[in-house]
């Protein structure tokens, strides 16, 4: 499936739209990307659950993502419950998620790192129970000059059949494989309109 061009309302999520208009507010030279100390969301500490943040190593296809925070409900659903607290950062995505779910979502990745925009994917898959889940994934860089230094992802799971189980949702059981419905770039109306901006007293720790 090819990433799709588009502007920041095909973002689903009241909340992860609240963390992209977070970013694209914060001040950056034009048509380059905030650094990590400038990105503060308001409310951002009720969001760290379903939130990663990755040190990018490398370059283009070379690149890995070290994983520097990882949200506690984003274990649950990975099933990496097993995984010792003191160890589930300071390791790579790929060793942290298994080759098969990388091959998955390693294509978000990259082109959020190509095209130094943020990136967003919507998926359904199937939980325990056999309800229909959809995940969303935002994925946005931050870096000086035009590279990517870290990238921060935001991570939503909503079904229109009420509760479901998180546990190991995206697993690797044959009915688990996430059928993807969306990939896109958001790099149109790069600039939001302007709007007053309220201090945050919160600042992203992702490191």
């Amino acid at each position: 499936m090819e990433f799709e061009s588009a502007n920041p309302s095909v973002v689903k999520s009241i909340k992860q739209r609240v963390l992209l208009n977070a970013w694209l507010r914060a001040p950056r030279k034009p048509k380059l990307m905030p650094v990590l100390a400038d990105f503060r969301p308001d409310g951002v500490a009720d969001e760290l659950a379903d939130m990663m943040g990755f040190d990018v190593v490398g370059h283009d296809d070379g690149a890995r993502f070290l994983i520097t925070h990882e949200g506690t409900r984003l274990t649950a659903t990975y099933g990496n419950d097993d995984v010792d607290p003191a160890k589930r950062t300071n390791r790579y995505l790929d060793d942290a998620i298994g080759p098969e779910r990388y091959a998955n979502v390693i294509c978000l990745y990259r082109a959020c790192l190509k095209h130094r925009r943020p990136a967003y994917s919507i998926s359904t898959v199937q939980d325990a129970d056999g309800k229909d889940v959809s995940y969303e994934r935002l994925l946005m860089p931050f870096g000086r000059g035009d590279a990517v230094e870290q990238i921060v992802g935001t991570y939503k799971s909503i079904s229109i059949e009420g509760g479901f189980k998180v546990n190991n949702l995206m697993g690797l059981r044959p009915k688990a494989v996430p059928v993807i419905l969306v990939r896109a770039i958001i790099d149109r109306d790069f600039l939001p309109a302007a709007a007053s901006r309220r201090p945050s007293d919160d600042v992203v720790e992702l490191s």
